[in-house]
């Protein structure tokens, strides 16, 4: 066999084992995809180094670079079985074997499918290895191309069929039929002056799709408010479920909370700000009464994805929210329904797509970042950065430093700048909307020409001042100031 042909029999065996295993998979549950498998339990084997590496460097692009990644990898894995099998089929069928048990092992440890999701991996490698089997033979004949072109059709329209299968599930026709969501207690209208857009800040409240989103989900899970339930269990003394239906039922309070990820570096853009609407964690707790000696607040995601609480902390703050910015929240930021807990770092606290609630003790239970060598408890620290100007910008000699500061849910007290290690300055600060969100500062400056630094710093309302010692977000936030170096022409 010739080369050229050898390698396009791998590659088209490939695709032929990765489009039925995904058409598979779009009824017995996306999740089961193989490619998706072993890309989630690539997701939850990496160390914390090479997870803040991957969301510094691509940011919310991190997942998509690891599915094409693995696209590469499992190419030059097809080309070189291809290459190796031109006078015998055996290496490269046992490749596509190898490949199929890796798949195997990655679904039947998904924590978010059923029995039947071993149909898919088996069925990509039974496709795969007839695939290669079946081309091997025909590439004998050098003047056959028919059954490449067939095998090519054929498995890029078994992937297309996977993935509208895959997608069937209506989602947003489920959100489009909840409807309005009015709160019986609103939040505060926002403020003017609570944000300095014009001189570079953010909006005060972040649009859903400018709202950062940092989590493990490979594929966004699809769930219709319909079949979703929420289980409220463990030290207890009256476990209950809870429908979308009877949550929407209750009385319903709208927030205006910040979110804020811990895989911030200083400066980072991975926080929002929005207007969440849903019931007070505390109140169905207290309704499912807690039992003495529990610490822990244990939320499960509908992918597997924990995330442990202080019960203490919960109990008093949080939403299990169903609304975000007027309407239902978008899919990607937990429909049916996530938490909200403002002053608590998201991977401690800010589960999306929750499917349950175990009350519980940190004794007992470790939330997924926690054995990855994240802190157990992380509350929010006092941060700032300066959005305007950006690093090597040109501006005028009279100009404008602004930016935006957090320290849920103390509050932000005041902002001060310094310029080249001068004295500091106190910002003006954006309205005080409340303790729970970011407020945004300005401060004009008149600076002579040549290249200059800035920096920033905020205090809370308990006196607190950012810590200015440089350090990396794990194990729970970075602390130092931000400094950004521009030219004044």
């Amino acid at each position: 066999m010739k080369p050229a042909k050898a390698a396009l029999t791998g590659l088209l065996a490939l695709v032929a084992a990765l489009a039925a295993g995904h058409l598979v998979a779009a009824f017995v549950g996306l999740s089961a995809s193989p490619y998706l498998a072993v890309g989630n339990a690539f997701i939850d084997i990496t160390p914390s180094w090479l997870k803040d590496f991957a969301v510094e460097t691509f940011g919310t692009a991190d997942k998509l670079v690891l599915l094409l990644g693995m696209a590469v990898v499992l190419a030059g894995i097809a080309v070189g079985a291809g290459l190796a099998s031109r006078n015998n089929p055996g290496p490269g069928t046992l490749v596509v074997v190898l490949l199929g048990f890796v798949g195997v092992i990655a679904v039947v440890t998904r924590p978010d499918v059923g029995q039947l999701a071993l149909l898919a991996p088996v069925a990509s490698t039974a496709a795969g290895a007839y695939v290669f089997r079946y081309l091997h033979k025909e590439a004998q004949d050098s003047e056959s191309r028919r059954g490449f072109l067939i095998t090519a059709g054929l498995a890029v329209t078994a992937g297309v069929v996977g993935q509208v299968f895959g997608a069937r599930t209506d989602v947003e026709g489920s959100r489009q039929a909840v409807g309005d969501l009015t709160p019986k207690t609103k939040a505060p209208e926002i403020p003017l002056g609570a944000d300095f857009v014009q001189d570079g800040t953010p909006s005060f409240i972040t649009s859903g799709k400018d709202f950062y989103r940092i989590d493990t989900a490979l594929s966004v899970p699809r769930i219709r408010a319909e079949e979703w339930a929420l289980r409220v269990h463990g030290m207890v003394e009256r476990p209950m479920v809870l429908t979308f239906d009877e949550i929407r039922q209750r009385d319903l309070v709208e927030e205006t909370v910040t979110l804020t990820c811990v895989s911030n570096e200083v400066g980072g853009p991975y926080i929002s700000t929005g207007n969440f609407v849903g019931i007070r964690i505390g109140d169905v707790l207290r309704e499912a009464g807690v039992k003495q000696g529990a610490d822990q607040l244990f939320s499960t995601s509908d992918d597997g994805f924990t995330a442990g609480s202080p019960l203490d902390y919960v109990l008093e703050n949080g939403l299990i929210a169903i609304g975000m910015n007027g309407e239902p929240l978008p899919a990607e930021h937990g429909f049916p329904a996530r938490l909200v807990v403002p002053g608590l770092y998201g991977y401690v606290s800010a589960t999306k797509w929750v499917t349950d609630l175990n009350v519980t003790t940190f004794a007992k239970d470790q939330g997924y970042w926690i054995p990855r060598g994240w802190a157990t408890r992380a509350p929010i620290k006092a941060s700032s950065r300066i959005d305007r100007p950006k690093r090597m910008q040109k501006v005028p000699g009279k100009s404008v430093i602004a930016g935006t500061a957090w320290a849920q849910p103390k509050g932000v007290a005041k902002v001060e700048v310094r310029v080249d290690g001068g004295p500091w300055q106190e910002a003006q600060l954006g309205a005080d909307v409340s303790d729970t969100t970011w407020r945004m500062w300005r401060l004009e400056l008149e600076l002579s020409r040549g290249s200059h630094t800035v920096e920033c710093r905020a205090t809370d309302k308990s006196g607190q001042t950012q810590d200015q010692a440089r350090l990396d977000p794990v194990p729970d936030g970075a602390t130092g100031w931000h400094s950004v170096t521009f030219t004044v022409e």
